[in-house]
């Protein structure tokens, strides 16, 4: 009678094995000149870019949280590839950072080859937004850890700058200008949220139903976090003094971050127009505005600070780079961030 194998406990190897070889042409179509060796060793390895001078890495991590459900019960798994790298991507430009490279973590309990491939085909076209390499990464099986046909991820993104180049809101003035970039919705916060208002409760939504904008509500909630190293790319030529991006913690967390101590933001809320996804959230929940706003981007996925000169140039250079921005708000002497409608 034959022993018990790895397989008899969970874990098929050779499906890993097939989803290796069906990722090595993906990570592949990412490579840059600076990537050394290929998918398949224990590291991955790249160069730093020589052109750059006194070079500092620059690192991130993050997930894509409860959003993972909705692919889930949608059985789409293409994009949400994409949230994962945005989410990474998105908090190293931020200081001026070049991305170079990004690494994944893909667990599950039992591995689907096809589920997986999908995954990383999303991770893969982040990877090309956002001009860097896919240069490996993990996958583990965890028989029991994860319910059926669920996974979850993690992402690991690595960019460089020039010392003297770095973005640190050190040069933030008073009466600079804010300069807003639409989102392409939640991008990947507040599903815990936005779960519970519009799935929950005694008449329920689901994700078939017809959305204002066009498509379903599914389609609205599993849009993609929008990429901005395009943007970021043009803010540099403009001189910006600080970039924020709107993640967890909404526009009142995270825009003090981009301010140096004694100045604060003022936020004019008229100077954009959520997608209709926040008010159908806000609506059904009875949810507070602060609540909103430290919850959601609140259709703002991302700021640059420039000195008031520069705004509509930026807004202008940004809207021709296929953006959506405007000016919406300026640096204030009161700390924190202050609204107003």
């Amino acid at each position: 009678m034959a022993g018990l194998t790895y397989r008899d406990a969970g874990v098929d190897i050779e499906a890993g094995e097939q989803l290796v070889e069906r990722i090595k042409p993906l990570a592949h179509a990412t490579r840059s000149e600076h990537v050394l060796g290929s998918i398949g060793g224990f590291a991955g390895l790249c160069s730093v870019p020589g052109d750059i001078e006194d070079p500092v890495l620059v690192s991130g991590t993050d997930g894509v949280g409860t959003k993972l459900k909705l692919a889930f019960e949608l059985g789409r798994h293409d994009t949400i590839g994409i949230d994962l790298v945005a989410m990474c991507i998105n908090d190293i430009i931020t200081v001026g950072a070049r991305p170079l490279f990004f690494l994944d973590y893909f667990a599950t309990s039992k591995l689907d080859v096809d589920q997986g491939e999908a995954v990383v085909k999303g991770i893969a076209e982040g990877c090309r937004q956002s001009q860097c390499a896919l240069l490996g990464g993990e996958t583990a099986e965890l028989p029991g850890f994860y319910a059926t046909g669920e996974y979850d991820l993690a992402g690991f993104a690595v960019g460089v700058v020039g010392r003297k180049h770095l973005i640190d809101g050190k040069a933030v003035q008073l009466g600079d200008r804010v300069v807003g970039i639409a989102s392409s919705g939640l991008h990947s916060n507040g599903f815990s949220l936005a779960r519970r208002v519009l799935f929950g409760g005694d008449a329920p939504l689901r994700l078939g139903d017809a959305f204002p904008s066009g498509g379903t509500l599914g389609d609205a909630l599993l849009r993609p976090t929008r990429i901005y190293v395009k943007a970021a790319q043009i803010a540099l030529e403009h001189e910006v003094h600080a970039m924020c991006h709107i993640t967890g913690g909404g526009l009142p967390e995270n825009l003090p971050r981009t301010t140096p101590e004694g100045l604060g933001i003022a936020v004019d809320l008229h100077s954009w127009t959520p997608d209709p996804i926040f008010s159908l959230i806000q609506e059904r929940g009875g949810v507070a505005d602060s609540e909103m706003r430290r919850t959601f981007n609140m259709g703002v996925g991302f700021t640059m600070v420039v000195a008031p000169e520069r705004a509509a140039g930026l807004v202008e250079a940004l809207n021709a780079g296929g953006e959506h921005a405007f000016v919406m708000g300026e640096v204030t002497s009161h700390e924190g961030v202050s609204f107003s409608a």
